[in-house]
């Protein structure tokens, strides 16, 4: 949708507190509904291309994550219409990323009025009544507005091309992957870019780079094979050097504001390590920072795979502390490799949950809290620390 100048210029009108209320609720029975996010997402894809089947040709075959890209989206929107800034420039860095598909600007109206009808199917004429119609249609029209905004505001190249120059695999399960690009990528420790590699072509997929931009565009990727999944295990398995990858427009806001007085608590499981292991290492680079405890968490001692490395970057960097945390003292049986002990002066392995663990010092009420790893992971962590009074505005995660 071509948005006018005058409206890119305002803030856009926000949904009422009654309509707000309304919608939230609507929503949440939807997904609490066994497959309601599917079928509410089908009725969306499927009004879309019947109004525009062209647009069917910029997807891949399989759409099978978008049904949870797409809700995860629609709640964050209506969980912040209250502060509807920090919404709106979610959606237009979205619009954005959509860019990598061949998506524009004009194609957000169509995409406004599919969605409106998505809700209308999926509740039928016996349950749809005006309030939700209202209600429905004022989110509707926010959302495709803002990212006809974000999709008009960027004219930078969709996506770059990088070369596999690396490919270790750590873990049976885990691999590391570097890559070069001719040119940098404009990307910030600890966001994130979708990728799409020649072995599942236009299955784009989510990653954190886990070092920091660098003039000789130097990427670098870790990956854990999903059992179900359709690109990471191709990543982990069947990558090798010289594949040539596409690396699309950064995405996400994980990043440490230097000037607040505050310090610093990061808690990272698994490869969700990579953007908080980005940020330190940027922050090596410079000389004051404010303090970091670093809480690394894996269910196996196996799974701290790159604990070393940080526990490496704290001994020259004083205001850096790693914690480690496993679930379980021991690797499991099929582990191949022998047990490694935590480098020599670093803190004692704990065991227990990540989250429990962490909350078990504190409220840590006065830091810049981070958390990065499963969705899962980082919504046990959340709940864990606010039950012990740590306020839900000083925790930061990525959304999707």
């Amino acid at each position: 949708m071509a948005v006018p100048p005058r409206q890119q210029e305002r803030k856009l009108d926000v949904v009422d507190a009654r309509s707000a209320a309304l919608v939230r609720a609507n929503f949440r029975s939807i997904v609490e509904a066994p497959h309601g996010p599917e079928r509410l997402i089908s009725a969306f894809y499927g009004h879309l291309f019947a109004e525009n089947p062209g647009l069917r040709d910029l997807f891949a075959p399989t759409m099978d994550m978008q049904a949870k890209r797409l809700t995860t989206a629609i709640q964050f929107v209506i969980d912040h219409l209250e502060d509807w800034d920090r919404a709106q420039r979610f959606l237009e860095q979205l619009a954005r990323d959509h860019r990598k598909y061949g998506v524009e600007a004009a194609h957000y109206d169509a995409a406004g009025r599919a969605m409106l009808a998505a809700f209308r199917t999926y509740h039928g004429p016996e349950y749809w009544h005006r309030g939700l119609e209202e209600g429905w249609r004022d989110v509707c029209i926010l959302i495709s507005a803002s990212m006809a905004i974000g999709a008009n505001s960027d004219k930078s190249q969709p996506y770059w091309e990088a070369t596999v120059v690396g490919h270790r695999r750590v873990l049976d399960d885990l691999a590391i992957v570097r890559l070069q690009s001719e040119t940098p990528i404009p990307y910030q420790a600890g966001q994130y870019v979708p990728v799409s590699i020649p072995q599942r072509p236009k299955m784009w997929r989510y990653l954190s780079p886990a070092i920091p931009t660098n003039p000789y565009g130097e990427i670098e990727f870790h990956v854990r094979k999903v059992r179900t999944g359709w690109v990471s295990p191709a990543v982990v398995s069947e990558t090798e050097v010289g594949d040539k990858w596409l690396i699309a427009g950064p995405l996400g806001g994980l990043h440490v504001e230097r000037d607040s007085g505050r310090d610093v608590l990061m808690i990272g499981s698994g490869t969700g390590i990579a953007p908080l292991r980005a940020q330190l290492i940027e922050m090596g680079r410079r000389g004051m920072n404010p303090r970091v405890h670093f809480f690394i968490g894996g269910r196996y001692p196996c799974d701290l795979y790159d604990v070393e490395n940080m526990w490496q970057l704290s001994l020259s960097n004083p205001w850096l502390t790693v914690i480690p945390v496993c679930e379980n003292e021991s690797n499991p049986w099929w582990h191949p490799y022998p047990p490694v002990d935590p480098p020599f002066g670093m803190h004692r392995r704990l065991i227990g949950n990540l989250g429990a663990v962490v909350a078990s010092f504190g409220a840590w009420a006065d830091r810049q809290i981070q958390i990065s790893g499963s969705a899962r992971m980082i919504a046990d962590t959340r709940r864990a620390l606010m039950a012990v009074g740590t306020p839900d505005w000083a925790i930061s995660a990525d959304p999707v």
